[in-house]
């Protein structure tokens, strides 16, 4: 199952990687004809969106890795990194934008509106199509959503650009080439922004969105034999491995008994909260006081002193 869903991401991106290799070539080369930083601007936008979806392939193909010895979860978490690699770059990409249209308001320069305004509308058609590719595999996986979000936004660009092309062909009005740019760097921050914020959630080992530490305690709670929760932890490996690890307080020692009630509490986690890989300790007699939530000793470890 897995595999196959691989498979199918990996063959999405490569159909997106070539479009938008077709949208950079016309756009570089259209805007540099146009003299149009609007074009421009999208044209270095889907530069980075190409990076982007080569690094979102990469970090597929790195998530098939086996795990080993050296790293027992595999390369999952290399989605991760990916994705706030992606957010980082549209962000400073966004900056340089803003920073050439402010030249522009400055010092306003004729553009070639219609070569611009036929080139946007190709930037358009291959980015609709590269976002219909991505999309399907966009809600459930990070590493995918960032690179579909920079296609979206693309496609965005692209209809702001031929909106401007189709105005500054009939007024003259090239004060709007510059105003556009604004426009597709603020639409850039604001995904970028989305990206690094999940990412980076994520990579500080942050409790999954949209799910609530306290639910889950109460939910294993609710299992029959469990008397309290301590020291519970859960963070996000990939997109879609949650992980977490719990120590509990039964009130039995027998040991079928307690069989019984870790595949109750694995098959809960799963069905509620989609938490597929646990560590589940249990302990007949608890730990007085135990919190929730374990604090972790900043301090290094003391070795000991040799003689």
């Amino acid at each position: 199952m897995c595999s196959a869903v691989d498979t199918r991401i990996t063959g999405k991106l490569k159909i997106a990687i070539a479009l938008t290799a077709v949208t950079l070539v016309a756009e570089v080369a259209g805007g540099f004809w146009t003299n149009s930083l609007a074009l421009l601007s999208d044209a270095a936008h889907v530069f980075l969106d190409l990076f982007a979806l080569i690094l979102s392939l990469a970090a597929v193909k790195l998530a098939t890795l086996p795990a080993s010895g050296r790293h027992t979860f595999g390369f999952h978490r290399s989605e991760i990194f990916a994705s706030f690699i992606n957010g980082l770059t549209v962000f400073l990409m966004a900056l340089g934008i803003l920073y050439e249209a402010w030249g522009r308001f400055a010092d306003p320069q004729a553009v070639k509106s219609l070569p611009m305004l036929v080139i946007a509308v190709i930037g358009l058609v291959m980015n609709l199509l590269a976002a219909k590719a991505l999309h399907g595999h966009s809600h459930d996986d990070l590493n995918v959503r960032s690179a579909f979000l920079h296609v979206v936004g693309d496609a965005a660009a692209s209809v702001g650009v031929i909106i401007g092309g189709i105005i500054m062909y009939f007024t003259g009005w090239y004060l709007l080439d510059a105003l556009i740019s604004v426009g597709i760097g603020l639409l850039i921050l604001a995904g970028a922004g989305r990206v690094l914020r999940d990412s980076i959630h994520i990579l500080m080992e942050g409790t999954p969105r949209g799910l609530e530490l306290n639910d889950v305690a109460d939910a294993i709670r609710s299992v029959e034999g469990v008397q309290d929760v301590h020291h519970l932890n859960i963070w996000t490996v990939c997109s879609h491995i949650l992980s977490l690890s719990v120590h509990l307080d039964i009130d039995t020692a027998n040991e079928e008994k307690r069989v019984t009630m870790l595949h109750a509490i694995e098959h809960l986690l799963e069905d509620r909260f989609h938490i597929t890989h646990t560590t589940i300790q249990m302990e007949c007699a608890g730990c007085a006081g135990g919190a929730v939530i374990k604090e972790f000793n900043h301090q290094p470890a003391q070795r000991a002193c040799q003689h």
